[in-house]
């Protein structure tokens, strides 16, 4: 169960495109979702990108996503806008709203943008990223459907909810993206895959009580019963549960209240219709002043941060996104990194829709 298999960027890139085109989605649509995807697998986050794959696939066919969908905005100011995905492709709609945030910035020094009833977007970095690719801060969250038990509770009624932060600096941006519960779902899934056991802390049983097995997650979630993924902190408040349960509700409060969509105790609650909500918010710091300084005082930070005295024993100190943003050299040159249950996933997805695994496996 260990197994992995390397995997080339480019034929996997082409073969993503050719999944999504399947679907009926235009190229440039299936080109933005395969990005995506890889973007996770070169950052070596393994639990959002291929193996994500099969969600995505089976989440058309049961239809749950609309590769057909028609993304609206309904309201738009000067510095904000609020769109409907209409139940489509999260990666489409969570792109669209980005760019619209940072024009919007780059015009009127911010921009916020807000999307209801879309799908998962993969990881909330790829948007937060994109920002700073164009000379802003970018920050992008979504909720999800509901994972994550409350502090003292066994019921999910939070999702994983996601928070990412991107701000250019040299050599590397501080980029931040992280699940506001212990874990991501997507890395209970990979667990279960491998058959290993997860850390004590990260989820809960029926009775809310810990346990080690992901499986009892796996069942969690397929059957809707109680138990679930622990917030930030873990159980209780000793190691300040309860301060990572507020992050995932301020998370709701930013994407589903404010959009007037669906909190994750009201996604995907039957199998054919998540309707999940986003944020986008991007910043020309350039109106709090000189923007070369403004960049030079993050890099000189992170820079402190990596020299500052190590802990005993421990070999250096890594500032957020380092280690994600050097993984692409690795997977660029050894091919993308599929565990032996995910590779079979692909294979049956080749299979399904006809297409030639000589020209990719």
């Amino acid at each position: 169960m260990g197994e992995y298999r390397y995997l080339s960027f480019e034929k996997m890139h082409d073969f993503c495109l050719e999944v999504f085109q399947d679907m009926g989605m235009s190229r440039e649509d299936s080109s933005t979702i395969a990005e995506v995807l890889l973007e996770s697998d070169l950052m070596g986050i393994e639990s959002h990108g291929l193996q994500r794959l099969i969600m995505y696939y089976s989440g058309v066919q049961i239809g749950r996503v609309n590769p057909r969908a028609k993304i609206t905005v309904v309201r738009e100011t000067p510095v904000s806008a609020l769109i409907d995905g209409g139940d489509g492709f999260g990666h489409v709609a969570g792109k669209m709203a980005m760019q619209m945030a940072i024009d919007k910035a780059k015009q009127m020094g911010i921009g916020l943008v807000l999307v209801k009833n879309s799908t998962h977007y993969g990881i909330a970095g790829y948007y937060s990223m994109m920002a700073a690719k164009q000379g802003v801060l970018g920050i992008s969250m979504t909720n999800t459907e509901a994972l994550v038990v409350p502090t003292f509770g066994k019921t999910p009624m939070v999702g994983t909810n996601p928070i990412a932060v991107t701000m250019p600096a040299e050599p590397y941006p501080l980029h931040v993206d992280m699940a506001t519960s212990v874990v991501p779902a997507g890395k209970m899934e990979v667990y279960n895959k491998k058959g290993l056991s997860v850390p004590e802390g990260w989820i809960v049983n029926s009775e809310g009580e810990v346990t080690t097995d992901p499986g009892e997650f796996i069942e969690i979630r397929k059957n809707k019963t109680d138990g679930g993924l622990l917030p930030l902190g873990g159980a209780g408040e000793l190691h300040s549960g309860h301060k990572g349960y507020a992050l995932g509700v301020i998370v709701e409060l930013l994407t589903a209240i404010l959009s007037g969509g669906n909190t994750s105790n009201h996604v995907r609650a039957v199998p054919t219709v998540e309707k999940c909500c986003h944020m986008f918010l991007a910043i020309d710091y350039s109106i709090f002043g000189d923007k070369e300084e403004i960049e030079k005082g993050m890099s000189t930070y992170m820079d402190e941060l990596r020299n500052s005295h190590k802990a005993k024993g421990q070999e250096r100190i890594w500032t957020h996104g380092e280690k994600e943003l050097s993984n692409y050299e690795n997977v660029r040159k050894n091919g993308l990194k599929v565990n032996q249950k995910t590779y079979e996933e692909l294979i049956g997805i080749c299979r399904k829709i006809g297409a030639d695994e000589t020209l990719y496996f």
